[in-house]
C-alpha cells in the first residue's frame, strides 16, 4: 500500500497547482464552462432548493455521483497539509465509526463504477481491494475493520476526495453533526459544530430561520430514504483561490479582504459554489452530507456572458444581510461597479448552463 501522491502520467490532466502561497490554481477553458454556476435567475434569496441527485447533463457536475475534476491531486495534497496543521479539523464520535464505513462503501463503489480508469474495487467477501490510480494507492484491507486502515474510515476515504464531509446521527427527532471533514470549508469549523443538532449549527444563517427555511429543511431530510440523494446549491465569495478559508485560519485569509482594487478584481475575486449531495447510509441510517468546493474567479465568469450579466445583478441587488453573511459586504460596491461593464442589459432566460443564453 502507498499513501503517497504520486500522479505520474496523470500530470497532463491532474496537473500541479497551489491553493496558498503564490495561487497558480487556474481553471482550463473546459472547467469554465462545466463551473456550477448557482444562480438561475438576476436575484437571490436563500431556500432550501433541494432537488433529487441523479445523473445530469453529459459534462456537468452532476453526471457522476462525486465529481472527479482536474484539480483532484492538487485538492488532495491541499488537504493532507491542512490535516498535518490541524488534526481537528477531521472528527468523529466513537458511535458514528459505522456510518464511517457505510461512506467509504458508497465513494468507493461510486468512484469504480464512474471512474474506471482512475479507481477500482475488487471485493472478495469483507477482503477489499482498493486502488486509486492519481494518488498512486493500493491497497487491500478488510471491511469493517478499522484496525486494516491507516485511519478511521471516514478519514481515510475522504482524504482522497474532493469535498468536505459531514456525518449526521438520527435521534431525538433531529439530526446531530457528529462526524465530519473540512479543510476546503467557508467559514464554519468542526471542531466548533462536532456535537451540535441541526438548528444550533445552522444558527448563523440570517433570515432563513426567520422564514422556516431549516424547520422544513429537516422535516425533508429526516425522510429521506437509502438509495435517493438530494441536492442544493450555496455559494459565498473568497479573495484569491483558497480552499481553506476556516475560522481557524482567518488572521491568515482575512485581510486579503483589503486587498481589491479596479485593476485586480477580476483576477483575485473568486465565486465560490457549494454542490451540496445528502445521502441516507444503510447500515448506520446516518446522512452523510457532501460539500464540494468549486472556484472560478470574476475574470473567468466573464467569458460567459450570461453569467457575467447574471452575476452583476445578483451581487446588486443581494439583501445586506445575505453580503455580510457571504462575506462581502466591505466590497459589494467595487464588485458592482467592476461587475457593470460586463452587464449590456440583455435579458437573460432561466437556468445556469451557458448554452441557455
Amino acid at each position: 500500500m502507498s499513501l503517497d501522491f504520486k500522479p505520474g502520467a496523470f500530470n497532463d490532466f491532474f496537473r500541479e497547482e497551489t491553493f496558498r502561497g503564490d495561487f497558480t490554481y487556474r481553471n482550463s477553458p473546459h472547467n469554465i464552462r462545466r463551473f456550477p454556476f448557482p444562480f438561475d435567475r438576476d436575484d437571490y434569496m436563500y431556500a432550501v432548493n433541494m432537488e433529487p441527485h441523479v445523473p445530469g447533463r453529459i459534462g456537468s457536475v452532476f453526471e457522476k455521483t462525486f465529481d472527479v475534476d482536474e484539480h483532484y491531486v492538487a485538492e488532495m495534497i491541499d488537504r493532507a497539509k491542512v490535516l498535518a496543521d490541524d488534526p481537528l479539523r477531521c472528527q468523529s464520535l466513537p458511535h458514528m465509526t459505522l456510518a464511517g464505513w457505510d461512506l467509504l462503501e458508497l465513494i468507493m463503489e461510486s468512484k469504480a463504477r464512474d471512474y474506471p480508469e482512475w479507481f477500482s474495487l475488487e471485493k472478495n467477501g469483507n477482503r477489499w481491494r482498493w486502488i486509486n490510480r492519481p494518488l498512486g494507492i493500493d491497497h487491500s484491507f478488510t471491511f469493517l475493520d478499522e484496525a486494516t486502515l491507516p485511519y478511521g474510515p471516514m478519514e481515510y476515504i475522504t482524504r482522497q476526495t474532493q469535498g468536505d464531509f459531514t456525518l449526521q446521527d438520527e435521534r431525538e427527532g433531529t439530526l446531530w453533526m457528529d462526524a465530519g471533514i473540512a479543510t476546503s470549508q467557508a467559514d464554519w469549523s468542526v471542531d466548533f459544530d462536532i456535537g451540535m443538532s441541526w438548528h444550533e449549527w445552522h444558527a448563523p444563517v440570517p433570515l432563513a430561520h426567520e422564514m422556516g427555511i431549516f424547520d422544513r429543511a429537516l422535516k425533508f431530510l429526516l425522510k429521506l430514504q437509502h438509495g435517493a440523494p438530494v441536492r442544493r446549491f450555496n455559494w459565498t465569495m473568497t479573495v484569491n483561490p483558497l480552499l481553506d478559508t476556516a475560522p481557524e485560519t482567518y488572521p491568515k485569509w482575512g485581510p486579503t479582504k483589503t486587498s481589491l482594487t479596479q485593476e485586480n478584481l477580476g483576477q483575485k475575486q473568486h465565486l465560490r459554489v457549494e454542490l451540496q449531495t445528502l445521502y441516507r447510509l444503510p447500515r448506520s441510517n446516518a446522512i452523510a452530507f457532501d460539500i464540494r468546493c468549486y472556484l472560478a474567479s470574476f475574470d473567468e465568469l466573464m467569458t460567459v456572458p450570461k453569467w457575467a450579466r447574471r452575476l452583476h445583478r445578483v451581487v446588486r441587488d443581494i439583501h445586506p444581510d445575505l453580503a455580510t453573511y457571504k462575506g462581502f459586504i466591505r466590497n459589494q460596491p467595487a464588485m458592482v461597479e467592476w461587475l457593470s461593464k460586463y452587464d449590456d442589459g440583455k435579458p437573460t432566460s432561466p437556468g445556469w448552463w451557458p448554452e441557455e443564453a
